[in-house]
């Protein structure tokens, strides 16, 4: 009996490790284990159980960089879409700065679409690891070039905490535009290997926030090329919620 709740204690805290940050499985991420409707995984690949694990520190962007044999989601450019995290994730870290971005290079460069700073997963300055808000709903910007071979990237600097830096990736397809090209912000990358590291927010939120305000803009394109420019500032299309969680961006609170 002892040993039954010994292993029974065991797999919990098993479980809480698994699940126990933040998950995105719409659109699927590459291999979770959560998502509905997912792609065929390529072969000899495995579910993960682990995509709401930080990412290692010495490891790609991405985690997983052997995509989806076809695209996970079909998105138009201009429209709404809904991003949404597994509900049974259990800690949001009091928040954070979180990004919504693009690649069409296979993954080396990100361009952001979407931003939520300071009170990621949350609706404002919060003492509880609980998230409030566990899925958002922006547009995408109009002239997001068309491609069936997006990579599409979450990240998250948790504001409380071990300093992590948290990103799924998702194939996905996008149609609906003319546009060759898309200029936005370069995706903040930090609290990784060769990167900055910000600190715990403590009752700062704008802890970290100048990596965010002063990236650069960056410009992607269908074909797969990439550029920089020294220019910071609004990019052509992307959205931003950079204070507080409106009720546009929230798709649902649990």
């Amino acid at each position: 009996m002892i040993y039954g709740h010994i292993a029974f204690a065991a797999a919990a805290a098993l479980a809480t490790t698994v699940l126990g940050h933040m998950e995105m499985t719409k659109p699927c991420s590459r291999y979770t284990p959560h998502g509905n409707g997912c792609s065929l995984l390529p072969d000899g690949q495995s579910y993960d159980y682990s995509l709401s694990s930080p990412l290692a520190s010495s490891a790609p962007l991405c985690k997983h960089t052997i995509p989806y044999n076809k695209p996970s989601e079909t998105w138009t450019a201009g429209k709404d879409i809904t991003v949404s995290f597994y509900p049974n994730s259990g800690v949001g870290h009091r928040g954070g700065h979180c990004q919504w971005s693009v690649s069409y290079d296979s993954g080396k460069t990100f361009a952001v679409v979407h931003e939520v700073l300071r009170y990621c997963f949350y609706n404002g300055p919060s003492t509880s690891n609980t998230p409030e808000v566990r899925s958002y709903t922006f547009a995408l910007p109009e002239n997001l070039p068309s491609s069936d071979k997006v990579v599409f990237a979450w990240t998250w600097v948790n504001a409380a905490g071990n300093r992590e830096f948290y990103m799924n990736c998702a194939d996905v397809a996008i149609k609906g535009s003319s546009s060759s090209h898309y200029t936005g912000k370069e995706m903040v990358i930090a609290n990784h290997d060769g990167y900055p590291t910000i600190p715990e927010f403590g009752d700062n939120y704008d802890t970290g926030i100048k990596y965010y305000e002063d990236a650069k803009n960056i410009t992607v394109s269908a074909s797969g090329g990439s550029g920089g420019s020294a220019e910071t500032g609004n990019s052509e299309s992307a959205s931003s919620d950079s204070s507080v969680n409106s009720a546009s961006n929230s798709a649902s609170v649990s």
